[in-house]
């Protein structure tokens, strides 16, 4: 089966948290619309994300082979074969959905040590010379970022003020990843309405983003 790989990066539970509400609205809509897909979720603020360290690389961007883990301690060893499981977890997908709000015009920083660990040479990359090669432009893969805010940022400050949407649609892409599809989830303000009527919109949008997605 295809799969879609839903990754959360919010401490809050769902029931709270507006990027994970339309997240699950979403994967539920997809699911009915794609019978063939089955979803594994990890959840950033759960799960073991492991910090990189300098023993765990034979070269940049390149974890040790499994000969030269094995003269590791037992915590460094497990570290890389948490590392080497969260990457092969990732390139096995074909559709992923990250949910994270937006924080200081970012991203809650458990998302960038994930991706830290996906970005890996003959794995998402490749080292060509002086030159980067992308690995994930094998088959059709679609990224579906959700970003919730308390704000609503002006469309023509986007590339100054919105800067964790713009650096994983660009770590995205440069992984091969060609279709990125932002669903914003603006406004949630300061009131329980507030934040009712900006998940409303956002759901509006689902079915068009769906509908658009080839595999």
């Amino acid at each position: 089966m295809k799969k879609l790989l839903y990754i959360s990066v919010n401490s809050k539970p769902e029931d709270l948290s507006a990027s994970k509400t339309v997240a699950r609205k979403f994967i539920n809509k997809f699911l009915q619309k794609n019978k063939d897909f089955q979803v594994e979720e990890i959840d950033l603020y759960k799960e073991h994300i492991p910090r990189l360290e300098y023993q765990y690389f034979e070269k940049r961007n390149c974890i040790v082979n499994e000969d030269d883990a094995k003269k590791l301690n037992d915590k460094d060893q497990k570290e890389v074969q948490r590392i080497r499981a969260l990457c092969d977890q990732f390139i096995s997908a074909n559709v992923y959905v990250i949910a994270a709000p937006m924080w200081s015009l970012s991203f809650p920083a458990p998302l960038k040590e994930y991706i830290d660990c996906i970005m890996q040479d003959q794995k998402t990359i490749k080292f060509e010379g002086k030159k980067i090669e992308p690995l994930l432009n094998d088959k059709p893969r679609t990224m579906v970022y959700i970003q919730s805010s308390g704000g609503n940022v002006p469309w023509m400050l986007r590339p100054i003020l919105n800067k964790g949407l713009n650096y994983v649609e660009d770590i995205i892409k440069f992984m091969g990843i060609k279709k990125f599809e932002e669903l914003l989830v603006d406004d949630t303000g300061f009131t329980e309405e507030e934040k009712q009527e900006a998940i409303n919109k956002a759901y509006e949008k689902i079915d068009d983003i769906i509908d658009s997605m080839k595999f």
